[in-house]
């Protein structure tokens, strides 16, 4: 028989203000918000006064309140809660996905020291549950790959410059009109939203926990009219797709990069600000789950997922990052991707092991080849620097090999 929960709720924002519609709207389950903590006096409110607060302590001090539900922006605030309420004894569901990429070791351990639970279903994907399967569909079974598009914001941006031949930019103010898309869009269009979902996944499909700063993200602000007509030419969509993939029983490698998508993969009719994700099994195959990845209810939704679960005793048991022979992180790896360039110089500072094909012209020039991704992490800043564009044109991620230290030219294509 479940619990009737006592909920202290931090934040009221978007997601704040979703989860309590789809609470007082659920037939299925009930639970009581006791207190809502923020930060804004002056703020109007849909919910009576007597509900809000705005000390903190008033919730995490309070023993009747069972769980914390912490929806807030500042990551490193949204820690100092979640840890507190942790060592307090009180079970905590987040969606804050800097706050869990960055901090997953302590929190994994608190919640361990204080036999307490920390869930988190709404922090990756939006109404995609990617984190119950793993732990639970998938605990037993050794993966091979987890990929898909984690980040709602760019997808949409990314359709309108394929479906409507928008530029980048006309397609990122169309996405801020709508409210997809924050004044400030970099933590979406650089890629490091889709970074802090990949490295939680990781945990759950692998085992490991990273740290955030090692994984590569490249985003989609160099976007240009030659990439996108380059994409419609050769049958492509682009996608930012995070890629956590097994190389072999011992190296897993995780990274996020823009990727040219062909009609037959699944992620191709993924439009708009839907997510999707693929799940690769050495036994049980290839799975794929389709969801909306970002607004006020789908979020609120998977939030009120891990509340119910709660009310059950539910709690990940992180079964493969238990068992201690968990593979290990790399990035040197490589993959093949497609590469714009301004000139020469790009070329000798961003050093391809093989060139498959070379096209150049007035005010154009790529080449598609092999690299190896320390290699572009080194130069990440360089690429963002002088607006070249980079993406996989193949998914396929191989382990460095000593013997690839040469530049081999196998194809060059040259216009006018």
């Amino acid at each position: 028989m479940s619990k009737k929960l006592k909920i202290g709720l931090f934040g009221f924002g978007c997601v704040g203000q979703g989860l309590y519609h789809v609470l007082n709207n659920s037939t299925g389950f009930k639970a009581d918000i006791a207190k809502i903590a923020v930060k804004n006096k002056t703020k109007p409110r849909i919910v009576g006064k007597e509900l809000i607060t705005y000390d903190k302590w008033e919730i995490l001090n309070n023993p009747e309140i069972d769980v914390v539900v912490e929806l807030i922006d500042d990551a490193e605030e949204a820690f100092h809660i979640v840890s507190e309420a942790l060592k307090k004894g009180k079970h905590v569901v987040t969606a804050n996905k800097k706050l869990l990429a960055t901090h997953l070791e302590e929190l994994y351990r608190l919640q361990q020291e204080n036999n307490v639970s920390l869930l988190y279903e709404a922090s990756a994907c939006g109404s995609i549950p990617i984190i119950r399967s793993l732990e639970e569909y998938f605990d037993n079974e050794e993966l091979e790959k987890v990929s898909g598009i984690f980040n709602g914001t760019t997808n949409y941006i990314l359709t309108k410059t394929i479906a409507e031949k928008l530029s980048y930019a006309n397609a990122l103010k169309q996405a801020q009109d709508k409210g997809f898309a924050e004044s400030d869009p970099t933590n979406d269009v650089e890629g490091f939203d889709a970074k802090f979902k990949a490295v939680i996944i990781a945990l759950h499909a692998f085992g490991l926990i990273i740290k955030q700063e090692e994984v590569l993200n490249i985003g989609i602000t160099t976007l240009h009219e030659n990439d996108i007509k380059y994409a419609s030419e050769k049958g492509y969509k682009i996608k930012l797709t995070p890629i956590i993939q097994r190389l072999d029983d011992d190296k897993v490698s995780v990274f996020v990069a823009p990727r040219f998508i062909k009609e037959h993969n699944h992620l191709y009719n993924v439009d708009n600000e839907f997510n999707g994700v693929i799940v690769e099994g050495k036994f049980s195959g290839e799975q794929f789950l389709q969801g909306r990845g970002a607004g006020s209810y789908p979020t609120g939704a998977a939030v009120l997922s891990d509340i119910s679960a709660l009310s059950h005793g539910y709690k990940y048991e992180f079964k493969k990052y238990a068992q201690k022979h968990a593979p290990t992180f790399t990035n040197d790896v490589v993959i093949e991707a497609y590469f714009r360039y301004n000139n020469n110089d790009d070329l000798k500072q961003i050093i391809f092991d093989e060139i498959s094909e070379k096209y150049t012209s007035k005010d154009y020039h790529y080449v598609v080849g092999k690299v190896n991704l320390t290699h572009l992490i080194a130069n990440r800043d360089y690429i963002l620097k002088n607006n070249l564009f980079i993406s996989l044109v193949d998914e396929k991620v191989s382990l460095a090999k000593e013997e690839s230290k040469k530049t081999v030219f196998k194809k060059e294509l040259v216009s006018y």
